[in-house]
């Protein structure tokens, strides 16, 4: 006779469409929360759910290593607030702080069709990842490998389709700012973000 995995019989598998949106910075109180750093100004994807799937970390972390097996697959979040730049959370599967300190470094993913609705001209950074970049000419400038937030704003990092395979990464990408003034339309159907840049920029 087999038993089911800690956590029950209902435990969902983990989302195809999982996207990793924060990691465990430690304990929080004494009670079993944890303090969360979000990958987003905007941490409003670790409120969209209830349900936190759980990896351990890539990199070992200080302090006490717990095996990998020790961290839940799961976390049913009870309580999450906003704390300065970071997210406090408690969840079922955290009865105290041993466990909570326990789960320092943890990876927290979130199904990406959890995620609010973006506003009318809004976008999730996830989503323009592995666009097309052109411009107004119909050049291939490159593909969005990632963007960076400049606190005034964001700027995509497209890799050149040029790019000489052992260039460095700095001559392998041209960086364009995500803002009114360069970027004319953005197709999530079409796969495609059309820039005002030029070639030779």
């Amino acid at each position: 006779m087999t038993l089911p995995a800690p956590g029950g019989f209902d435990d969902p598998p983990f989302p195809d469409d999982a996207i990793e949106v924060g990691r465990v910075l430690g304990a929080w109180g004494i009670k079993g929360g944890i303090r969360v750093q979000p990958f987003s100004k905007d941490p409003q994807a670790l409120f969209s759910s209830r349900r936190w799937f759980i990896r351990p970390p890539e990199a070992p972390v200080a302090g006490p290593k717990p095996a990998a097996a020790a961290y839940p697959a799961l976390l049913r979040i009870t309580h999450s607030k906003e704390q300065g730049d970071a997210v406090v959370a408690t969840a079922q599967e955290l009865p105290d702080r041993n466990a909570a300190e326990a789960m320092k470094g943890a990876r927290i993913f979130i199904a990406r069709s959890s995620f609010p609705t973006a506003g009318d001209g809004e976008f999730y950074w996830i989503d323009l990842i592995g666009l097309a970049v052109v411009n107004r000419e119909g050049d291939a400038l490159g593909t969005v490998t990632g963007l960076i937030d400049t606190g005034a704003h964001s700027v995509l990092r497209v890799h050149r389709p040029d790019a000489a395979p052992d260039a460095s990464p700095e001559a392998a990408e041209r960086l364009i700012p995500f803002v009114a003034a360069y970027i004319d339309a953005v197709s999530l159907a079409d796969q495609r973000i059309t820039v005002d840049w030029g070639l030779d920029y």
